[in-house]
């Protein structure tokens, strides 16, 4: 007896649930980083063109297979007899996702904290030097919060496709994106703002570079979830009369849009804030939990401001956490048969087990290192460096040489009668996508070990 497969009930709920897997912690805390270090507006351009053809693309390719096959990614991968070793890129794309749920969840227990500090009138305290690095330094602390971020996006993908994932990204993505433009609005209109507003919107063509470009196509992976194996699961659950291209733009038009938002909220801020500086804006960690509260803590109704922020960063969070969930989940399910009880249970324990190591990583297990990284650290760089550019390079070798165009275009036209962005799609995904993954592979990897620098 074949099993029923569930679906999103529309092209709304596939549509939010896909924008809420792309708006997460890489929009916030990355893309501002990258675009104040290569060029504000000139970054931003860059990055525009390339979602409107390398991410199109790529959320076209993964949307189709998965809804042609109706398998997550391994089933996907395998549902073609030529495609040879490229299969494995389906193991890929399944185990991409296992990696980063756990690591993500430490820093959602963060985001979980600091969301509670500012509930408690403590913003004053999340600003003082040393606090981030105490916190995540005390085990016991960052272990509870990390457990509790888990059991709350567990309890989502146990309600399934429809009752979890889609009515929790229905309720999300309209508040994210309120949230996002009333702290835009306020950050913006800070005395001195206004030159990171100039700075990071109006592009400037010596600001041009080479690295530019290679961080932006970087961007692109955080930003759009390609090659984790949630858009071919989630195309997967994609009812054949949705139009797979609207659907693409309405994704693409979300992700951009929260990112120019998160540029808004904290490129001005900052500038504000340090008297112009772009530098202020460091990477990752360092500016969600330390440059932003000594901002929030200088600016009027830092407290309020502060609580937004963190609810906003939150809700980022958990709609990306439980989208690559539900792609480990649904390997499960399609792979062994479990049921997806057992499948979330079984993930859940993968989740805890793994986001341990990333928790006490920088506490009691601070001492051990891999390739001179702490574990948090490592399962970034395994993953969004070394397998995901992998994973899109087979990804796109497979949709153009095996599945072929013509598959792909019927797949599309099942939600409408045209292909309205074929050109660039075949050229995509034919010629550019390959080589933009393999320099993408190439320049992370060398920047990772030092042998260039971005």
């Amino acid at each position: 007896m074949k099993k029923h497969r569930s679906s999103f009930s529309g092209k709304l709920g596939y549509v939010l649930a896909a924008a809420g897997a792309s708006v997460g912690l890489g929009n916030i805390w990355r893309f501002p980083y990258l675009a104040a270090k290569y060029g504000g507006g000139m970054f931003l351009l860059i990055y525009v063109i390339l979602a409107l053809t390398f991410g199109y693309t790529m959320i076209v390719a993964e949307s189709a297979l998965g809804r042609m096959t109706r398998k997550s990614p391994v089933g996907a991968f395998k549902s073609f007899e030529k495609a040879g070793w490229l299969s494995f890129g389906g193991w890929i794309n399944a185990i991409i996702p296992i990696l980063i749920v756990p690591y993500y969840s430490v820093i959602g227990g963060w985001v979980l904290k600091y969301l509670k500090e500012y509930i408690m009138g403590n913003g004053k305290d999340l600003a003082a030097d040393g606090y981030f690095s105490g916190f995540i330094s005390n085990g016991v602390s960052t272990e509870i919060c990390f457990v509790v971020f888990c059991m709350f996006t567990l309890v989502i993908i146990y309600a399934g496709v429809r009752n979890g994932i889609e009515r929790v990204s229905k309720l999300m993505m309209p508040v994210l994106i309120v949230l996002s433009v009333i702290i835009a609005i306020y950050s913006v209109t800070r005395p001195g703002a206004m030159a990171g507003v100039k700075y990071f919107l109006i592009p400037n063509f010596k600001n041009f570079s080479w690295m530019s470009v290679v961080a932006a196509m970087g961007q692109m992976f955080y930003s759009l979830s390609i090659a984790m194996g949630i858009l071919v699961t989630f195309g997967s659950y994609m009812k054949k009369e949705t139009s797979i291209e609207d659907s693409t733009r309405n994704v693409e038009i979300f992700d951009t849009a929260i990112a120019m938002m998160a540029g808004l909220m904290i490129i001005p801020a900052v500038f504000a804030f340090s008297g112009g500086d772009p530098n202020t804006l460091q990477a990752g960690p360092s500016l969600m939990f330390i440059t932003i509260p000594k901002v929030f803590q200088n600016m009027g109704f830092g407290t309020a401001i502060g609580i937004l922020f963190f609810l906003l960063v939150l809700f980022a969070a958990v709609t990306s956490s439980i989208a690559l969930t539900e792609s480990a989940v649904s390997t499960f399910e399609d792979e062994i048969g479990w049921s997806r009880k057992k499948a979330t249970v079984v993930v859940g324990v993968i989740m805890l087990l793994l986001g341990t190591l990333s928790c006490l990583g920088y506490g009691p297990l601070a001492f051990v290192k891999i390739i001179g990284m702490q574990f948090l650290d490592f399962f970034d760089f395994l993953t969004n460096s070394v397998m995901m550019p992998i994973a899109a390079l087979m990804t796109s070798l497979l949709v153009s040489r095996v599945v072929g165009i013509d598959r792909i275009e019927e797949e599309i036209r099942h939600g409408e009668n045209s292909f309205r962005r074929k050109k660039i799609f075949v050229v995509m995904i034919k010629y550019l996508c390959p080589i933009f993954t393999m320099i993408i592979l190439a320049s992370s990897v060398a920047n990772a070990f030092g042998w260039i620098s971005m």
